[in-house]
């Protein structure tokens, strides 16, 4: 039993450390959002009906990190279809922000408007970043 309750304590302390982390960088990213993505995507994530795609529950946001980040870098300039509705409206891009405030941000949308999904790191966005110099 004492073992167990030392592991208990050991295993209790480690764990939160990690996403205490994680959850440090999703609040930096809602500010990030605030700033640069909730006119176009709304409070809610739920875009603007044939202009701004929603970031709720979608194959974009729940899928490859690494197509999200280059949509920030790059932003998108055609029609995009998300679930059955087309969408028309051109994202500049945001070269411009920092690799943590892009991995802040993506980290914030992969987690919020029902989206659960890994965050995104420093490291993925300057590999990301690199790819599309």
């Amino acid at each position: 039993m004492f073992v167990s309750i030392i592991m208990i304590y050991v295993f209790g302390q480690t764990k939160p450390a990690a996403s205490s982390s994680s959850k440090v960088s999703i609040q930096r990213g809602k500010k990030v959002y605030a700033t640069y993505c909730l006119s176009c995507h709304q409070g809610d994530g739920s875009g603007v009906p044939h202009m701004n795609p929603p970031l709720k529950k979608t194959k974009w946001v729940k899928g490859s990190k690494g197509q999200l980040i280059t949509v920030i870098l790059k932003g998108m300039n055609q029609e995009i279809e998300i679930d059955d509705e087309t969408y028309t409206n051109v994202m500049a891009p945001h070269a411009f922000l920092s690799d943590q405030d892009i991995a802040d941000v993506l980290s914030y949308i992969r987690n919020s408007f029902g989206n659960k999904g890994s965050v995104v790191t420093v490291a993925e966005v300057k590999a990301a970043r690199e790819k599309v110099k």
